[in-house]
């Protein structure tokens, strides 16, 4: 399933420049129509294989299952216990339209309802783009009704409300929808060669998936205004210095990198893992008092699991836990 095939869609105009302003307006209205009037400027691939996770589990020997969405414009690759979900129109910069969104969704359900996939990775196809953003050309047929049903907003925070560990993998420019992607996942890694912005303003919208309010807890608000009233396009390290980002790494290191990082989650106690999770996002969402009393119930429920004890005792006997047997 890593051969990348593309969605049939509109004529679309998005190139993932900051001239073009690719857009992260979260309605998305058009259907498929099963022929490509997509411009083609060359072919990707979906994520590379034979990658080998770093550190805490084994996420290595290349794409152990593919895992079928039902669309051709995103592929779900197995690695031990990740999934790999790749966003592959990488003629148009891996812009967003229905066929993408109804794609990750679907690598969504999937990932929820199977017992092996621990954490996700997401992605785009090529060497020039995570995901740019969505149709501009779709843009003029947006309406009142495209923006109160926010189906992009939508999904993009089920991500976010995700139990499973979350890793944006950034290979390329990250515009829009695209960066707001990257932001409604846990960890974002960035290639040395990515770009970030939010250019909506330029084409009189607004970052409507989840952009205006993300940005501001990542990166305050001042930076978070000034990149959105300007639709300013920062680099990878600016992102890094800003974070935007976790990590900035060549781009060959990247799948690794994030393949690494999810190993070294997933050597963890699963259910500590997702119950951080849902404290730290609750939390950041609420007063500080309220934050701590999650914290202490979250806790109290960890005190009386059974990986506790078997992390206490794995240390005490200076040898690594084996969480997923406790």
């Amino acid at each position: 399933m890593s051969e990348t095939t593309t969605d049939a869609t509109t004529t679309d105009a998005t190139t993932g420049t900051a001239a073009d302003s690719s857009t992260g307006t979260d309605a998305d209205t058009t259907t498929s129509t099963g022929t490509d009037a997509d411009r083609t400027t060359g072919a990707g691939t979906a994520a590379d294989t034979g990658t080998t996770g770093t550190t805490g589990t084994d996420t290595s020997t290349g794409t152990d299952a593919a895992i079928e969405t039902g669309t051709g414009t995103v592929v779900v690759e197995l690695r031990g216990r990740v999934a790999v979900v790749t966003v592959t129109r990488p003629e148009v910069r891996n812009a967003l339209n229905v066929g993408v969104l109804d794609g990750i969704e679907a690598a969504l359900d999937a990932c929820e309802r199977r017992a092996d996939v621990d954490a996700v990775v997401f992605t785009g196809a090529g060497e020039k783009s995570f995901v740019a953003g969505a149709d501009i050309s779709q843009l003029v047929g947006y309406t009142l009704q495209d923006g109160l049903r926010a189906r992009m907003q939508r999904l993009w925070d089920r991500i976010q409300d995700l139990e499973l560990p979350t890793i944006a993998a950034v290979n390329g420019v990250a515009l829009g929808g695209g960066n707001e992607l990257a932001m409604s996942c846990d960890i974002r890694i960035a290639a040395d060669r990515a770009r970030f912005g939010l250019p909506e303003a330029g084409l009189g919208i607004l970052p409507g998936a989840g952009g205006t309010q993300r940005l501001s807890r990542l990166v305050g608000l001042g930076r978070a205004q000034e990149m959105i009233l300007t639709g300013r396009i920062i680099d990878a390290e600016e992102a890094l210095r800003i974070g935007l980002v976790t990590s900035v790494v060549p781009p060959e290191e990247l799948l690794d990198a994030a393949l690494g990082t999810a190993g070294t989650i997933l050597a963890k106690g699963p259910l500590a893992v997702r119950l951080a999770k849902l404290v730290v996002r609750g939390g950041a969402e609420t007063d500080q008092r309220t934050g701590l009393l999650l914290e202490r119930l979250a806790q109290s429920l960890l005190y009386a699991a059974d990986e506790k004890a078997e992390g206490a005792s794995a240390f005490l006997e200076k040898r690594s836990a084996r969480f997923r047997d406790a």
